[in-house]
């Protein structure tokens, strides 16, 4: 009888203390994954496939449009754009998401019209500034008082606008500190792979958020060790950047296509026809997740992209960056 007490109580304490490192191993890290928006709001089976992968923080959405780049003019939870992009699908998803375990960042993008790149927003007036200000501003308080209510756990300011950025300095300040007032969470803005060093408000943040996309490779099929060779400098420079402005660097996406020579351009998401490439995509994130996951100045990433109502019979996402029914799935479930 006494062996047996003594036998419970070993298994009682053993099993807490690895439930106990599960959970610190599992929040150690932010393993996330970023959420394609969908027409319907999602569903419980649908989050509980985000959890199941090994995820623990699920990026969301919530988009705005622009006619042109150059425009003042910028819309948002309208009519005509899917159910998961507005404010009542992203509160929707975001609560689902919860139910099943899993912290959320809300991260609005923009999409411009004639398909420029963000990054190259510029009004040509001050008029035009100033409007264009009022209207991201809407635009981001709208979703940060989203964030609020639901007890969002991070929030990003915006996704690659580096001229926005380096043009209005003093709006973005001033967005800060009213994002503040009203969300009481944490916050990043995501800058692209080489324009993160033009940003100056890190130090106003919690994490400096970086869209990852740094050239890592020109090899058809890179190997793991070649991919850690690559980012043995990268690693070096991010790491003393992270020490300049004691934060930690937040990788807001990352990720690569199932394609040959992913490792190249891992930015490019043009819908050009290329030779689909399982391997070089496991390789690639094998090797980010070997090189860097375990530096103490890294604090994670959110793989792009996962979508909600995948079909494992269609051929559309066969070569883009989604690891479904590829067998970087296999491998992210394992990592």
């Amino acid at each position: 009888m006494k062996f047996s007490r003594l036998y419970l109580v070993i298994f009682f304490l053993l099993n807490n203390f690895l439930l106990v490192f599960a959970q610190d191993k599992s929040t150690t890290k932010i393993n996330g994954m970023t959420m394609v928006a969908s027409k319907t709001t999602i569903t419980d089976a649908n989050a509980k496939d985000l959890r199941d992968i090994g995820s623990n923080y699920i990026a969301v959405m919530p988009y705005a449009f622009m006619p042109r780049a150059e425009k003042a003019q910028l819309y948002f939870d309208t009519k005509r754009q899917w159910t998961g992009e507005t404010l009542t699908g992203i509160e929707s998803d975001v609560k689902t998401l919860q139910a099943v375990g899993l912290k959320v960042m809300i991260k609005p993008h923009i999409w411009i019209g004639s398909g420029a790149f963000t990054g190259s927003i510029a009004m040509t007036s001050e008029i035009d500034w100033i409007q264009f200000e009022e209207n991201y501003k809407a635009y981001i308080l709208t979703f940060a008082s989203i964030a609020e209510k639901n007890k969002v756990s991070l929030f990003c300011l915006g996704t690659e606008l580096n001229s926005f950025v380096s043009e209005r300095p003093e709006f973005w300040c001033k967005l800060i500190e009213e994002v503040k007032s009203i969300y009481s969470g944490k916050l990043t803005y995501a800058e692209n792979w080489d324009k993160y060093e033009d940003v100056i408000f890190w130090d106003s943040l919690d994490y400096i958020g970086i869209d990852a996309y740094f050239p890592i490779s020109e090899n058809k099929t890179p190997s793991v060790e070649k991919v850690n060779f690559a980012w043995h400098g990268l690693k070096a420079t991010l790491k003393s950047f992270s020490k300049d402005y004691n934060s930690k660097i937040l990788f807001t996406e990352y990720g690569y296509r199932s394609i040959d020579f992913a490792g190249k351009e891992p930015w490019d998401s043009s819908r050009k026809e290329v030779s689909g490439n399982e391997t070089a995509q496991l390789n690639l994130l094998k090797g980010l997740h070997e090189s860097i996951w375990d530096e103490d100045w890294f604090a994670g990433g959110f793989l792009w992209k996962w979508f909600p109502n995948y079909n494992s019979d269609s051929y559309r996402h066969k070569n883009r960056f989604t690891i479904q029914g590829k067998i970087s799935e296999s491998y992210f479930k394992s990592f």
